[in-house]
């Protein structure tokens, strides 16, 4: 039926609709790197909010966050004087006059060393013979196994860190001349989950413990006979601790399951799986306004008005960036520039939110960008009052950022005991990379060491607590 029938179906609303969400999905698709959002301090530097940062500074930031990479042995290569240098233009005398050399570094990669280690345990009799002593054998990963901690530490962070799947790690043992096969790989990822969950355990009532948690979700594959079906991996986010947990299911039955009955704040996306432990009897829930930032980005293209709502958050975003330069986060000050820019911004947004514009349909991009904040708008005002609560859930989509890469590079797990497996070893090793530490060095250390510490001193093997000098 058209409009020549007489009749207003609405055709020309469905048909701009349908040209909408086409070319979203060609975005999406096909869009250039420059057309995806930007982070929040790159569009305060375009906007000439903030100077861009001296390469020199950014350089010692990046320094900063990972000390434990300077930890590396340094080699001093000494590089002689020419043997006939020129003599001087002025006075003519040769340059013998020793100065303090020009220093400058360089990483250079050697070989991976891999050693074999033969164990020679002393052994013992008496005069008779009938009474024989041999030295203890040392703890190892798997009982009578080839495979030593370290190795094993290397075989998990190459597989949780850098998303390097089985078969690829065993090509470049068997490369090194280390006989294994990816098979044995998968064997010693288990076992070392296993030695691992007593620390994973606990993690997990640490989280539950704190007054702020972020929280998140993303899809992961699971091989299930000749097809994969969906599961989830979580994480739960707080005070530098990231602990993952596999689901099976999106329910809310994780959540719960980590949480519990635990009170405080929960940063979340609107998800209603979450539902479940914000109550008023358990957490409060606060949302993240990056989410709503995304939907008034996707919407500018067509609808160039909702740059209005772009520049309040990026005003929001503003005071986090001066609050983290001054290193004044999560201080009176803090709150006390959020109680007056932040809220001002808030105040000006949620104005322009309420002002009808009947041209924007429901179910259209800016139509949904402004019924989304509207009716999380409690939520995403927590942090106004809460100055502990940080403005987006970005931490941990970040941390998330680990397992879309362990889908894309492995495709799917074995099966739900390979989820678990992941989730254990993720969490231990990317606490560990929170905390400054070596991965590498800290699971092969605990690796033995929790084999024989007392659980009431278990405590003392988390990343949080690790000390290199318990090796010595």
């Amino acid at each position: 039926m058209t409009p020549a029938d007489g009749h207003d179906c609405g055709w020309k609303e469905r048909a701009e609709k349908l040209e909408a969400e086409n070319a979203l999905l060609k975005k999406m698709l096909f869009g250039k790197k420059s057309e995806k959002l930007p982070p929040p301090t790159d569009a305060l530097k375009k906007r000439g909010d903030i100077a861009k940062i001296d390469p020199e500074e950014l350089r010692l930031k990046r320094a900063d966050k990972q000390k434990w990479k300077g930890e590396l042995p340094v080699e001093k290569v000494v590089h002689p004087l020419p043997a006939n240098p020129e003599p001087c233009e002025l006075c003519g005398g040769l340059p013998d006059h020793a100065m303090p050399p020009e220093v400058s570094s360089e990483y250079e990669k050697l070989q991976l060393k891999m050693i074999r280690l033969e164990h020679q345990r002393q052994k013992a009799r008496c005069n008779c013979g009938s009474h024989i002593v041999v030295a203890p054998a040392p703890l190892k990963v798997i009982d009578k196994a080839q495979y030593g901690p370290g190795l094993t530490a290397w075989i998990v962070v190459q597989h949780c860190l850098d998303s390097l799947p089985f078969y690829r790690l065993a090509k470049s043992l068997e490369r090194q001349g280390v006989p294994i096969s990816d098979a044995t790989l998968g064997t010693l990822f288990h076992r070392a989950a296993d030695l691992l969950v007593p620390l994973y355990d606990r993690l997990k009532v640490l989280v539950a413990q704190q007054e702020v948690v972020l929280a998140d979700e993303t899809r992961i594959h699971v091989q299930q006979k000749k097809k994969v079906r969906d599961a989830w991996m979580w994480i739960f986010l707080a005070q530098k601790v990231m602990v993952y947990v596999y689901s099976p299911s999106r329910s809310g039955k994780t959540p719960q399951a980590v949480l519990g009955s635990t009170t405080g704040t929960l940063l979340v996306d609107g998800y209603t799986g979450y539902n479940v432990v914000t109550t008023p009897e358990q957490r409060e829930r606060a949302a993240c306004i990056a989410h709503a930032r995304r939907r008034f980005f996707d919407a500018k293209e067509k609808t160039p008005e909702v740059q209005v709502a772009l520049d309040l958050i990026l005003d929001v975003y503003m005071v986090e960036h001066i609050a983290r330069e001054n290193d004044i986060a999560r201080s009176p000050t803090h709150r006390e520039l959020r109680q007056t820019f932040s809220k001002n911004a808030m105040e000006r947004l949620k104005v322009w939110l309420d002002t009808p514009r009947p041209h924007w349909l429901p179910d259209e991009p800016p139509g949904k960008a402004v019924n989304y904040m509207v009716k999380n708008w409690a939520a995403m005002t927590v942090f106004l009052e809460r100055v502990d609560v940080p403005v987006d859930n970005n931490a941990s989509e970040s941390a998330l950022r680990l397992v879309a890469k362990q889908r894309d590079s492995s495709l799917f797990l074995g099966n739900d005991e390979a989820g678990k497996s992941l989730a254990v070893l993720m969490t231990l090793v990317c606490t560990a990379v929170a905390h400054g530490l070596n991965p590498e060095t800290y699971l092969a250390d605990v690796l033995i060491r929790v084999q024989t510490t007392p659980m009431a001193r278990i405590d003392e093997l988390l990343p949080q607590n690790w000390s290199a000098k318990a090796l010595a």
